[in-house]
């Protein structure tokens, strides 16, 4: 049988119809058959473009929509196939929601999507490597990891020491600003991919990728803080 192709210009042929569709569809639009796991990206399952400024309360209604039509219970009389496919395009689905709705783990998909280089294993993993440390915090995180110290050899003898404790929380406290202040910039650079050209998308995939860097160490920083003064 010959395939049409709806909308597609991949097009993957629906195991039912033999209708042509869309290769990140999860029902064909032709029968409204369910269809195997499909291969497009996180973006495509909801039918959006890659775009980092997303309309989160069109996302969640498109995730319950589609959650209630991929539910088991609908397809109890179905075949083993249409069975398996509910469970699997079920797990898609909330894995695709769970990483779009996040405005970071949707930033790092995008740019993971692009072929950028992000994460631990390719900015290193310790904070204490003096190469890693942002140079507008190397000092205060050199006083910092000296009071860290001073905090755990005092706890470890059963001493308290509430001057290294009330410097510890100003700390967290300036680095939690820091955190916010890295938060907002991301935000700015969403624009400039969403809306800019391929040169000013590269720039801003750039920074983009140097914040999170600056976010992840930050982050780090906070939670070494906040588990020595058990706040």
């Amino acid at each position: 049988m010959m395939m049409k192709v709806l909308d597609s210009a991949i097009p993957v042929a629906c195991w039912s119809c033999s209708v042509a569709h869309n290769e990140s569809t999860l029902f064909c639009p032709h029968c409204s058959k369910i269809q195997p796991p499909p291969s497009g990206d996180f973006f495509s399952t909801f039918g959006l473009a890659p775009r980092l400024n997303i309309d989160l309360a069109a996302l969640e209604r498109e995730f319950h929509r589609l959650s209630r039509k991929l539910h088991p219970d609908r397809f109890a009389r179905a075949t083993e196939s249409e069975k398996q496919w509910s469970l699997a395009d079920t797990a898609l689905l909330n894995d695709a929601y769970r990483t779009l709705k996040d405005p970071l783990r949707r930033t790092e998909y995008l740019l993971k999507r692009e072929g950028a280089a992000i994460g631990e294993e390719h900015s290193g993993k310790d904070r204490r490597d003096p190469s890693r440390v942002p140079p507008d915090l190397l000092e205060e995180v050199f006083d910092l990891n000296m009071q860290l110290e001073e905090m755990r050899t005092a706890r470890a003898a059963g001493e308290s020491d509430p001057e290294v404790e009330r410097n510890l929380t100003e700390a967290k406290k300036k680095f939690d600003g820091l955190l916010d202040e890295v938060d907002g910039d991301l935000r700015a650079q969403w624009s400039a991919w969403d809306e800019g050209s391929d040169v000013d998308r590269k720039a801003a995939q750039s920074a983009m990728v140097a914040l999170l860097d600056r976010r992840r160490y930050l982050n780090n920083l906070v939670r070494d803080v906040t588990e020595a003064i058990g706040d």
